[in-house]
């Protein structure tokens, strides 16, 4: 049976949970040691990078990195959810907003930011899911805690009453929902998020994302290695490499750490600003250990083995 070390660029359809995604991955390649990095909601819809074998190792990593939407939000309606799947709140009517009224309402969800999120969220508080505090009625004894989030983009690409298209490039755990919610009470009249597409998730964009039946395919033609699997450094990229002799690769098999003037280090010269963590690669080209800065010392946070 092959085994599989790489990330798969998903895209995931309406309808699915994105830990059915993560099932439906393990059935297809035989492998249990299968995680996704972001969750989307069962109405979202876009790219789902799901890490397998040894990338599963580098997940967090991954969750890390900057996302990419295209969001469409209903002006005027305001749901307990903050999106169309939950229940209705607030009805009102929605003035004709000139495009500069709601720029500068969106000027307050820019940059830097609180955001509170949506009462239906998978945030743990004492150890529950919010969402199953919000379905068992006693969502209103506990206190959410607003979290910083950064907006690094916010662009309003069409506007025809009620109906506003937004696109965000934001920071890891924002929530869309909330973004439609606030921006619709910052405008008086409420609004709720209609439908919202994944376009990109680090590395990983929706132009060269693959359904599930894709990669069913690329597994009958023993394909899936050559023509969709990702490698696990692909997410990386921006992290410092380092070249190492095979004694010194033996250290690092061990957990041993390692100063940065040892003799097996060769610099990859094509990274060589500072950086509190390093990509570690045998002479022959293989990923060997992530390396996390120990005081004056190197430490091998992960090893990897391939076999």
């Amino acid at each position: 049976m092959t085994t599989y070390h790489g990330i798969l660029n998903l895209y995931k359809p309406a309808g699915v949970t994105s830990h059915d995604m993560v099932s439906r991955v393990r059935g297809i390649l035989r492998e249990k040691r299968v995680g996704h990095a972001g969750t989307l909601d069962p109405a979202a819809v876009g790219v789902l990078p799901v890490c397998v074998g040894q990338a599963t190792r580098v997940v967090e990593y991954l969750s890390d990195a900057r996302k990419v939407y295209c969001a469409e939000i209903g002006l005027g309606l305001t749901t307990d959810t903050y999106d169309g799947e939950g229940v209705v709140t607030a009805v009102n009517d929605v003035p004709d907003f000139s495009l500069e009224e709601i720029e500068r309402a969106a000027d307050n969800l820019r940059g830097p930011i609180m955001q509170l999120p949506p009462i239906y969220s998978a945030i743990k508080v004492g150890g529950q899911p919010l969402y199953k505090a919000a379905r068992a009625g006693t969502a209103a004894n506990i206190e959410i805690q607003p979290r910083p989030v950064e907006i690094h983009r916010l662009t309003i690409n069409a506007w025809v009453r009620p109906w506003l298209r937004i696109w965000v490039d934001c920071s890891k755990g924002t929530y869309i929902r909330s973004l439609a919610h606030d921006l619709g009470q910052l405008l008086g009249c409420g609004g709720f998020m209609h439908s919202l597409v994944r376009v990109q998730s680090g590395p990983f964009h929706l132009s060269r994302s693959v359904t599930l039946e894709e990669l069913e395919a690329a597994v009958q033609a023993g394909r899936v290695e050559d023509d969709i699997l990702q490698p696990l450094d692909t997410v990386l990229g921006e992290w410092p490499a380092w070249i190492v002799d095979d004694a010194t690769a033996t250290r690092l098999r061990q957990g041993r750490n390692l100063s940065s003037s040892h003799p097996g280090w060769r610099l990859n010269p094509e990274t060589t600003h500072d950086y509190p963590f390093r990509r570690v690669y045998t002479a022959e080209g293989d990923l060997l250990a992530l390396l996390e800065q120990d005081g004056n010392e190197w430490h091998p946070a992960k090893v990897f083995t391939f076999e």
